[in-house]
């Protein structure tokens, strides 16, 4: 058996499989919450309540979304020219690092905003540069530089709360000093969390869409990706395509960072990202790299993890069961990608 390439996938092969995947993941996760102990349509029940069964609880996921769409827009940039940042996470804390660096007091303009938030995208943007050119002028692997970029930043971020950054006037857990009123993104809803960083990662999926269906640099992030030879043939700068990839993946990623910092935390702490970086390729590839996609998984993998936390209380049922769902779909969809591309054939 082999498999063999579609010319021209059918629309229903294309949404079948993915649709499919969806329901495979659904009734997996409800044979995991039997084997907890738990009634799997009440699980499923109160995950959907937990993440938008309330005003709060809606405004919560999408607050959790922010992020997630930064990083997924992110790795979607990266992976469509097949540049494997798997360093999301480091370009993250870049931009959180940035956002504090500047807007601590640094800056007294009223652009503090928007500085702040250009300069956290040139930080994040070279971050990604050192592998990319790594990989280009050496052929040095960016799955292992970008990945151990992951840790480095994470030990860069512990020395400067420690040092540099600590706030003097900190208890227990360090963090950085606050944000100044100037430097804060203001809230969408008055008494509630979710800040126009959200607003932000919306604006920023509709330009990378624009950039990937509308621009030279996106057909030739498309033609990268599929073929680099051919690509190279055609007549394509195939490096500079890399390296225009990774400035714009290392600049989104770090607006996830920035966008925590300046309109969530107020500060930067160890633990401002519980993996963004990371959840960021499963919602790149839930999306098929698709920017406006990305929103969509974005959403559905906040709603899995808000909805987990509130199932957890009301249940009693551990929240690894958001963990398992999410690497679920991820494989779910993975396979159904492979199988709208790809038929079977005997021989």
């Amino acid at each position: 058996m082999r498999l063999e390439p579609i010319a021209n996938p059918s629309l229903a092969r294309r949404i079948g499989f993915p649709a499919a995947a969806l329901g495979a993941t659904i009734v997996t996760a409800s044979l995991l919450a039997m084997i907890a102990g738990a009634d799997p349509f009440k699980i499923l029940g109160l995950i959907v309540k937990g993440a938008a069964g309330s005003k709060f609880a809606a405004l919560e996921t999408l607050n959790r979304a922010t992020p997630l769409i930064f990083t997924g827009l992110a790795i979607a940039v990266a992976f469509r020219a097949k540049l494997w940042n798997i360093g999301a996470e480091a370009q993250l804390y870049a931009g959180a690092i940035v956002a504090v660096l500047l807007g601590t007091g640094a800056i007294g303009s009223p652009f503090v905003l928007p500085v702040t938030a250009i300069a956290a995208m040139l930080v994040g943007a070279l971050v990604l540069l050192g592998p990319v050119l790594l990989k280009t002028r050496l052929g040095v692997d960016e799955v292992v530089t970008t990945l151990l970029l992951n840790f480095i930043m994470l030990l860069f971020v512990s020395y400067l709360l420690e040092g540099p950054l600590k706030d003097p006037m900190g208890m227990g857990w360090p963090k950085s000093t606050a944000l100044v009123k100037e430097a804060r993104l203001p809230r969408i809803v008055d008494g509630l969390r979710l800040h126009w960083g959200f607003g932000l990662a919306l604006i920023a999926a509709c330009i990378v869409w624009v950039i990937q269906k509308r621009t030279t640099l996106g057909f030739e992030m498309r033609a990268v990706g599929a073929n680099q030879g051919a690509a190279r043939f055609a007549g394509m700068p195939v490096n500079t395509v890399l390296i225009q990839s990774a400035l714009l993946s290392g600049g989104l990623a770090a607006l996830a960072g920035w966008s925590e910092v300046a309109g969530l935390k107020g500060h930067l702490s160890l633990d401002l990202s519980p993996g963004f970086g990371y959840s960021g390729i499963i919602v790149a590839m839930l999306a098929m790299l698709n920017a406006l996609g990305v929103i969509i998984a974005a959403l559905f993998v906040a709603g899995i993890f808000v909805g987990s936390d509130s199932m957890s209380r009301a249940a009693d049922v551990p929240t690894y069961i958001a963990d398992m769902l999410l690497a679920l779909s991820l494989l779910f969809m993975v396979l159904a990608v492979l199988l709208a591309r790809f038929r079977v054939v005997r021989g």
